[in-house]
This record gives structure tokens, C-alpha cells and sequence, in this order.
């Protein structure tokens, strides 16, 4: 049975399981000393972008300094602040500009947004809106100033980075926020006509220039909607014109934790985030009326385990003795690195989270998965390997930190990984089936640890903020300020 036949078996099987008509046999845990396991999900950055940071690259890492635009023109690197006045369009049909068939020299296609009353932006609403360019020179061809992610550069320098890391599907967050929770962004049973190739492509379009997003999930007001895609339609004219209310029904890796018994929470900025994942799931929001027509999630999932708006919780879950098997780690707009809606904080909100781990009695048991949910429209001259037949599957490369007494110290993986990678990896870890989705045809992560090491001694990581800041911290959570 070729790879191929064998993944569409493995997902008739993981559907029929999730009907209730089969289901796979549960598998013996791999034996490691891994009980927990942290994932750190953070915003809209690529490798070029954000680890231009000379130890990792004389170490071998992919990390370009130069990068070519749709004229044939080669374009030096430039820094930049983490704090730009300006996002960068991060659409599927970005994705395709980007690409460019696997040149990737389309950066420069990329639409720009100012910040709302920002002063110098380099381009105007109204460029934007009409698709005109902008004054400043090569806005998408830009490293972060490495004196602001020196939190990032210090894990990444410590335990294992991976230069091979994809996100999992062609576009922005509200889909890849379903990756990270399932392997997938399919609408699943809720899907018109029953049509399960049908997947969320975008955020919420409800306004903006660009589509700017909405409320999402199962509880999101009825005027939210969200695009589709028919992943088995490779005309990128046609395979994007339906739209829907933001609610799907799967399967999700929550789903396997709960049946046997593992904890899990997730801590996000908000019930509707287009960042929330179990939002949009209808069996993990329990509306407490049919979509669309609800207005909270209701469910034991939710009101146990989704921790918001409160996503700072995690820091005293840790301290109080109460950090879950398996965490999703969401942050809001000030701590999430993405254009426009960061304050800068993210690195050392990320540093305050692993400090708290690390200065902790879970420091021995667990493994923290830190990367980022999209490429947020930066250059990045890696291309994606396309998964055949499926016109959403995979994006581009998002950074990757491994970070665990087990991690292969100061280790550069070249390994393909993707976010079903992660997925997988806590399904071997607590001896989970398949879920059938991108999880079954993943790498495990397994090139990234060494459980025969001594394990390493953590080392606290500097950051400019502490973890006291961001407990006490009262401002609201923002939610995201995505296109």
C-alpha cells in the first residue's frame, strides 16, 4: 500500500471513529520521561524574520541575509523594530503571490496596512485599498532588531531550533489556530452539503480592508463568516467563493486527551478570538443555542479547560501545582509578536512562561513546543513542499524552539516539521490514536530530543519584562489585529 492510499485509510478510519463506526486501538505510550507538554503558540513571524541571529546561523541554520522579489531583484535584509506601524497582507491568495510557484519572489506583492492614526506609516489605507505601492523600500524584507528577541535567540541557542518547520496551512490565523488543535482546518460534518474537502481559508470578513476579521466560533454573532476552500480544487479563481458561519464539527486532539483521561487547558485572549481554537469546534464550545444563533460556550470542555480571558493564568497554574498534561499557551495582542497589535513584550512573556517551567517541579517531565501560527506576510526563501492534491496544504516555514531537560542541546534540526508534527508528538507521548488528519502523515519531533542525555540543567532566560508584570497586568486582553 503506497503513503498515499495508506493516509486516506488511516483518515476513512479516523472519521469513521469519530461516528462512532471505528476506532483505532490505543497504542502503549513511547517510553520517555515526558509528563507535560507546553505549547507556546505565537504570531505571524518566519525564520528570515525573526532569528537573524548570527550563532544559530554559523551553526548551520537556513536563516537568509539577502532575499529576491518578483523583478529578478535581490533585496538585503534590513532590521527592524518588533513594534512596526504596519502589517503585512497574510491571505491565502498572499500565500499564492508569495510562492509564485515555488520561486518565492513574491514577496514584494505583498499589501500593506497601516496602523490606525499611525504617523510615517509607510503606506496609506488607501494604497492599500487600491492595491498601489508604498514609499518605503521593501517593507516585507525585514529581520527583527535581534536586541528585542534576545529571549528567543537565548532558547534557540540553548536547546533546539528547527529551520524545517511549516506552518500547516496556506493562510492566516483563524484556520492555523484548527491546525494546532486537530491537524486540520475542515469544516467536518457542518460542512455544506456534507462536503468534508471543504476547510476555513481565512479570517473573519466582516469589514476592513482586506477582509479584516471578525467574531469567530460556534458562539461568534450570525453575521460572522469565514471563507472556505475546496482543498480538492487547484483553481485558486474558483476554489475560494463559498463562505459560512464559523462553526465546524470534528474531531480534535482535546477529543483523545479527554476519552483517556489526560488534562488539558487552553489559555487564550478571548471567547471569540478568531485565536480561541475550541471556539469554532461545536462539540468543545457547547452554544448554548444553535449556531447561529448562540451567544456563549457552554460546554464542560470549555468552562474546565479554556482558560480566558485570562491567558495569564498559565504563570500560577505552574506556581500553584495545577499545570494540565497538555497545554495550549494563546497569547494576547501585546504579548503575540504580531505586526501592529504587539506592544514588544512577546519574548519576554514567552521567557516568563518557560522561567516559571523551568524554575518549577515540571522542569523535569516536560517538553515546551514553542512556534509561531503563521508567517504573517514576511519573506522567507524557503519553499513549502505542497501536499499533492490539496490546494490549502502546507505554508511556509514558522520558527520552531524545542525546549526540555530531553532537548538536543544547541541542536539545529533540518528535519520537515509541521504542526501535525506537534500533534503527533503528544499522541506518542500519552499513547493516543490518530486523529487521521495532517497527524498521520507527520514526523514525531523525535530527531529533537535525546531522552538518554543527561538531562540539561535549566538556566534562567533574561528577559526585560518579568513574569510579575504580566500577573499584574490589568490592561484587557486585545484580540488580534489580523488580515
Amino acid at each position: 500500500m503506497n503513503l498515499r492510499l495508506l493516509t486516506l485509510f488511516v483518515s476513512l478510519l479516523a472519521a469513521a471513529s469519530a461516528s462512532g463506526q471505528a476506532e483505532f486501538a490505543v497504542k502503549p505510550p513511547v517510553a520517555t520521561p515526558i509528563k507535560h507538554v507546553v505549547i507556546i503558540f505565537q504570531e505571524n513571524r518566519t525564520p528570515d524574520n525573526l532569528f537573524h541571529d548570527s550563532v544559530l546561523i554559523a551553526r548551520g541554520a537556513d536563516i537568509a541575509t539577502m532575499g529576491v522579489n518578483s523583478k529578478g531583484q535581490v533585496i538585503t535584509l534590513n532590521p527592524t523594530s518588533l513594534t512596526q506601524n504596519y502589517d503585512l497582507s497574510h491571505t491565502h491568495a498572499s500565500f499564492l503571490a508569495q510562492y509564485d510557484n515555488g520561486k518565492m519572489d513574491g514577496a514584494d506583492k505583498i499589501v500593506l496596512t497601516c496602523a490606525s492614526n499611525a504617523v510615517n506609516c509607510p503606506c496609506s489605507h488607501y494604497a492599500t485599498a487600491h492595491g498601489l505601492s508604498c514609499p518605503l523600500a521593501d517593507p516585507q524584507f525585514y529581520y527583527i532588531d535581534p536586541t528585542e528577541v534576545a529571549p528567543y535567540f537565548a532558547l534557540a541557542e540553548t536547546y533546539t531550533f528547527g529551520d524545517r518547520m511549516f506552518q500547516s496551512n496556506q493562510g492566516p490565523s483563524f484556520p492555523a489556530h484548527q491546525y494546532i488543535i486537530s491537524g486540520t482546518s475542515t469544516m467536518g460534518s457542518n460542512a455544506p452539503g456534507g462536503n468534508t474537502n471543504l476547510f476555513f481559508a481565512e479570517n473573519l470578513a466582516t469589514g476592513g480592508v482586506g477582509g479584516l476579521h471578525g467574531l469567530a466560533g460556534c458562539a461568534a454573532p450570525p453575521a460572522s463568516l469565514v471563507k472556505l476552500i475546496d482543498i480538492s480544487n487547484p483553481d485558486p479563481v474558483t476554489n475560494e467563493t463559498q463562505s459560512v458561519y464559523p462553526c465546524a464539527e470534528h474531531q480534535t486532539l482535546m477529543d483523545l486527551l479527554d476519552k483517556n483521561k489526560i488534562t488539558w487547558k487552553y489559555y487564550a485572549p478571548g471567547p471569540t478570538s478568531i485565536w480561541t481554537g475550541p471556539n469554532a469546534i461545536e462539540h468543545l464550545c457547547g452554544p448554548n443555542a444553535a449556531p447561529p444563533n448562540a451567544t456563549a460556550c457552554t460546554s464542560s470542555d470549555w468552562t474546565n479547560n479554556v482558560i480566558q480571558p485570562n491567558y495569564t493564568q498559565v504563570l500560577t497554574d505552574i506556581s500553584g501545582g495545577t499545570l494540565a498534561s497538555v497545554s495550549w499557551v494563546i497569547p494576547g495582542g501585546n504579548t503575540s509578536d504580531h505586526a501592529v497589535a504587539t506592544n514588544g513584550s512577546g519574548p519576554s512573556w514567552v521567557a516568563s512562561v518557560v522561567n516559571a517551567i523551568g524554575t518549577s517541579q515540571y522542569w523535569q517531565d516536560t517538553a515546551i513546543i514553542l512556534t509561531w501560527d503563521d508567517w504573517g506576510g514576511w519573506y522567507d526563501h524557503v519553499a513549502p513542499t505542497l501536499v499533492a492534491n490539496n490546494s490549502y496544504e502546507e505554508g511556509f516555514r514558522v520558527p520552531l524552539v524545542v525546549i526540555s531537560p530531553y532537548a538536543r542541546a544547541a541542536h539545529i534540526s533540518h528535519v520537515h516539521h509541521d504542526f501535525g508534527s506537534i500533534l503527533k508528538f503528544i499522541e506518542n507521548t500519552f499513547g493516543l490514536h490518530s486523529l487521521g488528519y495532517e497527524d498521520a502523515t507527520s514526523d514525531n519531533l523525535s530527531d529533537c530530543f535525546n531522552y538518554k542525555q543527561k538531562p540539561l540543567v535549566f538556566k534562567t532566560v533574561p528577559a526585560a519584562l518579568p513574569a510579575s508584570f504580566f500577573i499584574n497586568d490589568k490592561t484587557p486582553p486585545t484580540d488580534p489585529d489580523d488580515d
